[in-house]
């Protein structure tokens, strides 16, 4: 069996695939409060982000950490449209469970549907990523330390819809992603200390792309995406704050539907009230 190395560029890919699984949460998070306080088209939308952003995150996450994933004793190469169909599970599975909270009726079943669709599609787009690694030898999987990384999938997901219900506080919001975060980053090491490989040694070469090619410029853009969206979402007022504009515009406002019925040779504003002679 080959050794296994997850972290080949010391605390490095830990740490970077840790933010991101951060930043991808709690703009996920902020978008979903805004969408519940929102209603038709602007609710879906503040949806549909929210998904692209956890998702967007989750997968970030997990291949950042690939970065600092090796074989002794084999290349490691990447199929490319499975690749890129694990970016599309995540942000689609995601955007199920976050709809079933955007728009259920009742919430508690909203939040277990949404929890446990939310983190199968995490657990699944973690290992169709790991379905799209090519290497001389054969992977397999430790089955229990498999089950234990979708258990921890989907008690995150379900905190986080629940945090996305419950808290609105920007304070503690961060606090939430934080822990959401820790929770996805320790799935994602829960399902690779359950790798297994059996090296074949071959100087045949490996189809797909190397890491550095592909996945590492994609991580970047799909990074940038995350920072824009966010700083996009700071700089957006949210319902109460436009509602309170609003109504400081109106009081700002001279009343024109007001009448002068002070009488003739009276003087009007700011004046006193002697009449003139």
């Amino acid at each position: 069996m080959g050794h296994l190395d997850h972290a080949t560029f010391g605390w490095l890919t830990p740490v970077l695939s840790y933010a991101m699984a951060c930043i991808g949460a709690a703009l996920g998070l902020r978008c979903t409060v805004r969408a519940l306080d929102a209603t038709g088209r602007s609710r879906r939308n503040w949806l549909l982000t929210a998904a692209s952003a956890i998702g967007t995150g989750i997968w970030t996450m997990h291949f950042v950490a690939m970065l600092g994933f090796g074989v002794t004793g084999t290349d490691i190469r990447y199929d490319v449209p499975l690749t890129l169909l694990s970016l599309v599970m995540a942000m689609a599975v995601v955007g199920v469970g976050v709809f079933a909270v955007g728009y259920g009726r009742d919430r508690v079943r909203s939040l277990l549907i949404g929890g446990l669709t939310t983190g199968v599609g995490v657990a699944s787009m973690h290992y169709l990523g790991m379905a799209a690694l090519r290497l001389h030898g054969q992977v397999r999987y430790d089955p229990l330390l498999v089950g234990l990384s979708v258990l921890i999938a989907v008690v995150a997901a379900t905190a986080a819809l629940w945090a996305a219900l419950n808290i609105h506080a920007p304070v503690a919001v961060a606090v939430a992603s934080l822990v959401m975060g820790a929770a996805v980053t320790s799935m994602h090491y829960t399902g690779m200390f359950a790798v297994r490989i059996d090296v074949v040694p071959s100087g045949a070469p490996l189809p797909g792309a190397m890491l550095m090619q592909f996945i590492f410029p994609l991580a970047v853009g799909l990074g940038s995406y995350l920072f824009i969206t966010s700083a996009f979402v700071a700089l957006t007022p949210t319902a109460s704050e436009r509602a309170a504009y609003a109504s400081a515009g109106r009081l700002a406002e001279p009343d024109e539907r007001a009448v002068d019925v002070a009488p003739p040779g009276f003087r009007t504003a700011g004046a006193s009230s002697t009449p003139t002679t």
